[in-house]
This record gives structure tokens, C-alpha cells and sequence, in this order.
């Protein structure tokens, strides 16, 4: 069972990073054409679940799982698209997760929803604030119970990607 543990914000996030995505381009290569640190272990001192989201934006989706056993290689479990179209997914660490990576192709519409979600809340403190402690109080609330943590923030989620995505927006003009 999945225990749900939400923690302060931790510097080493960036360097697990660094060094996982550095094995992600030696096993894909030119497929990638950009990797990108998501998620809440990408903004600083906001407070989460220790487990670091990569998204790599790669060329051709269909070509990823050719790549699923050196994935496994290196300790991932690969989950196909796992409820998102045009994805591929993969988890490291089992039960205590380390690692997950959203491969996403150039162009999906997902790419700009992370990247404006992350980029948002390193900017705008006081959502980031509150996103982290709803996640600290539903994580005590919920330690054991991996869906009602993700539910409980659910509605808070989708409030910030609406503003994230009209805030990213308006300021690529």
C-alpha cells in the first residue's frame, strides 16, 4: 500500500533531476527534443509528495515504447498511455515511487498545461502556498488512501491550470 507523505520543499529535487534525466537522453537520444523538471518538486519551497515528475517532449509518441526495455533497464515500470491519450507513462520505485516520467509529443496540448502550472506557481507564492498546505492536510488526512488524497485536491488543481494557462498565455504575447 501507498503511503501518501507530503514534505517540505528539498534542493537535492533539482540534482535527482538533473541526473535521471541524464540517463533519459542517453536511452532515447535525438527522440527528445526538450525534458522538462514538473510537478511540485519543481517550485521551490512548495511543500510535496518526494517524488520528481519529468516530462520529456519527444518527436514521435509512437516510437517510445521501442525504447520500454532499457526503460526497465534503469528501473521503470512502463504503463502504456495510463488513462491520458498520447501519453507514455512510467513509474519508478514501486510502492515507495522515486521517479515518474509523462512523455509527451511536441504539440500536445499537455506540454503547455504542465509547463504553465509549474511556471505559475513559481511566480505566484500565495496559490503555491496554499496548493502545498491542502496537500500537507490531505495527506495527514489520508495517509493511507492514495484516491482521496488526489480528489481532495482536485478542485484546487483545476482552479490553478485555468489561471496558470491564461496567465502563461498572456505572457507569451
Amino acid at each position: 500500500m501507498r503511503k501518501v507523505e507530503v514534505k517540505p520543499y528539498n534542493e537535492q529535487w533539482n540534482s535527482m533531476f538533473e541526473e535521471e534525466a541524464n540517463k533519459l537522453h542517453q536511452i532515447f537520444g535525438s527522440e527528445i527534443i526538450e525534458i522538462h523538471h514538473i510537478g511540485s518538486t519543481s517550485v521551490n519551497s512548495l511543500k510535496a509528495k518526494p517524488i520528481i515528475d519529468i516530462m520529456p517532449v519527444v518527436r514521435d509518441i509512437n516510437r517510445i515504447d521501442e525504447f520500454n526495455s532499457s526503460m526497465v533497464a534503469i528501473g521503470y515500470k512502463p504503463k502504456g498511455e495510463n488513462g491520458i491519450d498520447g501519453r507514455r507513462y512510467f513509474q519508478k520505485g514501486g510502492e515507495n515511487r522515486t521517479h515518474h516520467v509523462h512523455m509527451y509529443e511536441v504539440e500536445n496540448p499537455q506540454v503547455e498545461r504542465h509547463i504553465a502550472f509549474r511556471d505559475y506557481l513559481r511566480v505566484h507564492s500565495y496559490d503555491a502556498k496554499k496548493y502545498g498546505d491542502l496537500k500537507e492536510a490531505l495527506a495527514r488526512r489520508f495517509h493511507n488512501d492514495i484516491e482521496s488524497y488526489i480528489k481532495g485536491k482536485e478542485r484546487l488543481v483545476l482552479e490553478i491550470n485555468q489561471k496558470a494557462l491564461e496567465w502563461y498565455r498572456s505572457s507569451r504575447r
